[in-house]
């Protein structure tokens, strides 16, 4: 465990990623999981203080298949900032990415707040004004399996969103645990699943996001939208692609790497 306060921490991690370096090797096998958290946090403390616009949260490793892809027992937060939120249909320059692969997700937006600890389903689903069907962009910037602290304080992988058609308001009658999706890549069908995958329910896993953050003093915003986790495993992606999901009910989301 690092002896150093949170606050020097967080400018180690600050001025590395000023030069583009995510993972400083420093601090490799020297940081909790908690600390972790402080530095993601207050580096996003910093971009806001500089002028950028946080546009939500991103709940990962919710599945089964996903934890096990990556050896994590346990979900994981981080931020989405308005400037990586992109509509259906974009274009990535995929030389601009490092490594880069996606997820396929329940994206939700919040119509009012959630503060933790001890929110319930029924009040997460109550504060969820409409879902889209939507894609993650991930880069893999450093070993994330074996420096997950390290990637924590890098932000989990987050690199974009891309965001389908908004239902809106969301069918009282819609069951979010039979939602099911196809993966394509190239056209090609590349994996099914279901929501139940994430946590039984996303909304288990905005219930999980509220009570989390709560614990770092932090509380879910009406307007936020949250990204609550892939249905699937992951799926790298390689310049040219053309990548899909296609979400019973919510409908399809398309992005491409050029």
């Amino acid at each position: 465990m690092s002896t150093f306060s949170p606050e020097q921490i967080i400018d180690s991690f600050w001025r590395h990623r000023q030069e583009g370096v995510h993972f400083p090797p420093e601090w490799y096998d020297a940081l909790t999981l908690d600390q972790a958290y402080l530095v993601q946090l207050g580096v996003l403390d910093r971009l806001l203080a500089e002028g950028a616009q946080q546009a939500g949260w991103k709940v990962g490793l919710t599945s089964q298949a996903i934890r096990g892809q990556f050896r994590v027992q346990e979900p994981v937060f981080g931020y989405v900032l308005g400037s990586v939120v992109h509509a259906d249909g974009v274009t990535l320059a995929f030389d601009q990415l490092t490594r880069p692969a996606f997820e396929n997700e329940i994206c939700m937006t919040l119509a009012s707040g959630l503060t933790g600890p001890g929110v319930d389903e029924a009040q997460a689903l109550a504060a969820v004004a409409s879902l889209h069907p939507a894609l993650e962009i991930v880069e893999h910037r450093g070993p994330f399996t074996e420096q997950l602290a390290v990637a924590l304080a890098d932000n989990v992988q987050q690199k974009g969103v891309v965001l389908g058609p908004e239902t809106r308001p969301v069918p009282p009658a819609l069951d979010l645990t039979t939602i099911g999706v196809e993966v394509s890549i190239n056209g090609v069908r590349a994996a099914e699943g279901v929501s139940a995958a994430v946590m039984g329910s996303p909304i288990c896993s905005l219930v999980w996001l509220a009570d989390k953050l709560a614990q770092y003093g932090r509380r879910l915003e009406p307007g936020q939208l949250i990204m609550t986790g892939s249905l699937t495993q992951q799926f790298p992606v390689s310049q040219g692609d053309v990548v899909s999901a296609s979400f019973t009910v919510l409908g399809g989301v398309t992005a491409s790497f050029l």
